[in-house]
């Protein structure tokens, strides 16, 4: 053809190409980001396994590592190879193409368009499927493990009489097969279908027949396989009933069969069982039959049989035969649930015994002597007192104490065992002079030193009588390693062990510098780890920085809590670490569970809320477990420590019959230690951990009673109290502390805590536990029933009388008066003799002071109450000793051991508040307001210095 265009002749340029420059270049950015995407896939996996391998529990990293691969490329083969087949098999079905219908030539496009990339649309698909197939089956590695490791609990259900292992461990993993059989079934299929339809074995518009006969007899079989799998459901579904969980009206949250469960559904369950079967029959019946009618009309009428039997019957058998007389209908799987409630949460063995609540003696002074013997009654509450460690003991402002310090139990010079407050001055990286990367990371690395105080005694100022303080700190607990490098706000990175000397600790002299000698981090002289590390912690310089060289170990993962979940990543850790000094060295204490949720007939619970409290709800540090997870079965198993310089986990084998921890101990051998390599030395400070105590208690608010026919009647349900220390109206948290229950001879560390009435505000019931493993009661709970036809008051009526009593009120009002804020502490209850013994100590925060004092100690016994300036004092006044009669109205006379001079400034404070406030209504006028809140200051100043002079050392009167 002649060129018209009169212009120069040539190959022509493809409009929009880029050039060979241009595409080289891009080649080459999308191999670079591949390989950023490889190396950062690479850094994550290889920073993993170091720490891993850091902390010696790399069986751990592998098991699971392999576990999880295992289960993605087998049931991911198995999705890809399933569907894939179907939708070979249906190309490979596909009728001849005749006389073509608009609806074929429609398709025919279709068919053209795809025609040169079967091969590699079929491998699309499949891999697709195939991944989402995998990456679901990996996330069921515990599910596999538990399977495949699963041992017995030496127990059967009531219902079935299978193990409670077949619930624990088998029945999970065969509900996961069955899930994915249903997938795998729905899946091919959908793509089966698909196929058919687009190579014309089904038809939707065209002339004659709808499916071919290929078509017919591959579907059917498809659908025979899906109602072959619903048959299998439903006989899991009988066994499923026992750990069923549904809302019962008269006892709440319910698990396991009840009488509509046992006499209507589990029939109709079986009964569609034998339906499904026979459908299933009837569809691949039609590769003989290539007709869907029989197979059809038997669908249907499982259908109609699963409406009317498994919905319309149990309707009808729970209306006309439950409803008329439940209690007597119920009675009988009520008395099972709550056999295996109480056996799933250590509870079984707990022992009721009635209490009067009224004291048996007149003798008054014989009570004032038996305080001391029955209890250690804390003063210095470890949620109250952390700033004053603060403040006191802090020394540095690079170092810190958690909001809510630990109880222990350390023994003293004399020998005798003592309730102890304690925390550790940890690193605080927001007191550093100078915040850069080298600062934070490199020299300020650790904290130093326990500080301790005795639990039952402050000074003559109201401050903790430390046994264990200053930098390097000294006193009762000898000689420790005591730098901190692993602790519970230590949340960050550091860079320890090389060229760079860290900040140790500031004494009068300076500075010291310390470079870290222990094992602990992973090693960054290898450049291949520098440079995962500087991807992992998207942190370049850690790839280049002349302050990393040679002995440089990296130490993160540095909160106890973490390291205990990274390396047992099948147990449940409790919200409280806590601190011991154990054998010369800083050990944190965590304790750990196994939980399960599948027990049979055991109600479950959810651990967020049941571990929750007004200290969880205002402490960071101490989180409620696992906030969402709902079990039925746990067990205190595990106890770990973590060393605070080395980072060394341990692993101690505690419930040596719990099956879960055997189960976990046969998936990762040689991860927990025998129960008898625990040092006497740690055994003195392990307790009995408060989650599981909280748990507990929440089920015993209905579980404490045996009898079916009272539990369902619902007259003896309690409920835990709001703490009446705040107005947070979460529940009262439990309490450590030294005491004996009426059957024991002697004190015992324990935990305590409070019951009232459901609805109603007076005592229903005290609970403790033996806490100390050295006892031979260790974890038995012990309860204390109060009569229901008399009323003691809980803790938020004494809280409220003491609130009340005109002098208390008229002291409270005084000392809260400025800039001064009143702080209650815990509101300790005490068996004593029949009747209880409340104690609370009472904080003063402001004026000049930025951290609380124990100004005055509140007690309350049998409607007698005394407001005093020490916990002996108060004691006294109470039981009327010392010449100090006991009020017998139940009201406290002005404070006998304030001086004429507080009197006089805290008139004088009052004055001087009056006269401000007076002020700010008057225009305002902001002179008069300042003189006011001068004269107050002074007041105020003039009252605690008098105040001071005057005060006692107070005791606990032991």
């Amino acid at each position: 053809m002649p060129d018209r265009g009169g212009g120069p002749t040539g190959p022509r340029i493809r409009a929009g190409r880029p050039s060979r420059r241009v595409r080289t270049l891009l080649v080459t950015l999308g191999v670079l980001a591949a390989l950023a995407m490889a190396f950062t896939m690479f850094a994550g996996f290889w920073t993993d396994w170091l720490w891993y391998r850091s902390v010696h529990y790399s069986s751990v990293f592998t098991t699971t590592l392999w576990t999880k691969i295992g289960l993605f490329f087998v049931f991911g083969v198995l999705m890809a190879l399933a569907v894939g087949f179907n939708i070979w098999l249906a190309h490979r079905l596909r009728p001849p193409l005749s006389a073509m219908s608009m609806e074929q030539q429609s398709l025919d496009r279709y068919r053209m368009g795809i025609a040169p990339y079967k091969t590699w649309l079929l491998l699309a698909v499949t891999a697709l499927v195939g991944l989402i197939a995998g990456a679901s089956a990996a996330s069921q590695w515990r599910t596999w493990l538990m399977w495949v490791n699963g041992v017995s609990f030496h127990q059967k259900d009531p219902q079935f009489h299978r193990d409670v292992s077949f619930y624990a461990f088998d029945l999970p993993w065969y509900r996961f097969l069955l899930a994915f059989g249903f997938a795998t079934a729905i899946l091919s299929l959908i793509a089966a279908g698909l196929t058919h339809y687009l190579y014309g074995g089904l038809r939707v518009t065209s002339p004659g027949s709808r499916a071919s006969a290929a078509a017919t007899g591959h579907l059917s079989v498809l659908l025979g396989i899906f109602v072959s799998l619903k048959a299998i459901a439903y006989w899991l579904d009988r066994y499923g009933l026992a750990v069923k969980s549904s809302d019962f009206k008269t006892t709440g949250n319910w698990t396991g069969l009840r009488y509509v469960d046992a006499n209507a559904y589990l029939p109709a369950k079986t009964i569609l069982f034998f339906i499904a079967v026979i459908c299933a029959l009837l569809f691949f019946a039609t590769l003989w039959r290539r007709t869907w009618q029989l197979p059809v009309i038997g669908f249907g009428l499982m259908v109609l049989s699963a409406v009317l039997i498994g919905g319309l019957y149990p309707a009808i058998v729970q209306k006309f035969q439950v409803q008329p007389n439940e209690q007597a209908k119920e009675a009988p799987y009520v008395q099972k649930n709550l056999t295996a409630t109480r056996e799933a949460y250590g509870i079984d063995h707990t022992k009721v015994s009635e209490y009067s609540g009224r004291s048996s003696t007149d003798d008054k002074t014989k009570l004032r002597d038996q305080v001391g013997q029955t209890a250690s009654i804390r003063i210095m509450d470890p949620n109250v007192v952390s700033p004053t460690f603060q403040q006191l003991q802090q020394i540095r402002n690079y170092y810190g104490f958690p909001k809510n310090l630990d109880v222990d139990r350390y023994t003293t010079k004399d020998g005798k065992e003592q309730d102890t407050v304690l925390g550790l001055r940890e690193l605080n990286l927001d007191g550093i002079p100078k915040n850069n990367w080298i600062n934070d990371h490199f020299r300020y690395t650790h904290g130093y030193g326990v500080v301790a105080a005795k639990g039952t005694e402050s000074d003559d100022k109201g401050r903790p009588v430390f046994t264990e303080k200053n930098l390097p700190s000294k006193g009762d607990l000898g000689t420790y390693q005591q730098q901190v490098y692993y602790g519970e706000k230590t949340t960050t990175y550091s860079i320890v062990g090389g060229p760079q000397k860290e900040i140790d600790y500031s004494d009068d002299e300076g500075e010291k510098t310390t470079s870290y000698t222990g094992k602990s981090g992973v090693n960054l002289d290898n450049p291949l780890n520098r440079a995962a590390y500087a991807v992992s912690f998207n942190e370049p310089q850690i790839l280049y920085s002349g302050a990393i060289g040679k002995g440089s170990r990296i130490l993160y993962n540095r909160t106890p809590k973490d390291r205990v979940e990274s390396v047992a990543p099948w147990l449940t850790i409790d919200g409280d670490a806590y601190p011991a000094v154990v054998d010369g060295r800083i050990q944190w204490i965590v304790d750990a569970y196994t939980t399960s949720n599948g027990y049979p007939y055991a109600s479950r619970t959810t651990l967020g809320d049941t571990t929750a409290d007004s200290l969880t709800a205002t402490n960071d540090s101490r989180a409620v477990v696992a906030q969402q997870n709902q079990v039925n079965y746990i067990r205190n198993s595990v106890k770990a420590t973590v060393d605070a310089y080395t980072g060394d986990v341990k692993l101690y084998q505690w419930d040596a019959a719990d099956p879960v921890l055997k189960t976990w101990m046969k998936a990762f051998p040689h991860t927990v230690k025998p129960r008898a390599d625990i040092s006497p030395e740690l055994m003195a400070h392990l307790r009995y951990p408060q989650d599981l105590f909280k748990v507990q208690r929440e089920l015993l608010t209905r579980y404490h009673v045996t009898n079916a026919q009272t539990f369902l009647s619902g007259s003896e349900v309690w409920q835990v109290p709001d703490d009446p220390s705040n107005d947070s109206r979460d529940s009262v948290p439990p309490y450590y502390l030294s005491m004996k229950m009426p059957d024991q001879k002697q004190q015992v560390f324990s935990l305590t805590t409070t019951f009232t009435p459901n609805g109603r505000d007076n005592l229903s019931a005290f609970m403790a536990v033996d806490s100390d493993p050295r006892a031979s009661d260790y974890g038995k709970i012990r309860i204390l029933k109060l009569p229901t036809s008399t009323t003691v008051d809980g803790p938020k009526q004494v809280q409220s009388q003491f609130n009340s009593e005109p002098s208390i009120a008229e002291t409270i009002s005084l000392l809260s008066r400025g800039h001064s804020q009143v702080e209650y502490g815990n509101l300790l209850t005490v068996p004593l003799d029949g009747g209880l013994l409340y104690a609370e100590p009472v904080y003063v925060r402001g004026g000049t002071l930025t951290y609380p004092l124990l100004r005055k100690v509140l007690v309350t016994y049998e409607g007698r109450t005394a407001f005093e300036d020490t916990l002996d004092e108060a004691l006294d006044k109470v039981f009327g000793v010392k010449g100090s009669e006991p009020p017998s109205t139940g009201t406290t006379e002005p404070p006998a051991s304030t001086s004429p001079t507080v009197r006089q400034a805290l008139e004088d404070a009052q004055k001087a508040y009056d006269a401000g406030q007076e002020a700010l209504k008057s225009g305002p006028d902001w002179d008069a307001y300042a003189k006011a809140q001068k004269d107050l200051q002074d007041a105020l100043r003039k009252a605690e210095d008098a105040q001071s002079k005057a005060d006692k050392p107070r005791t606990s009167g032991d």
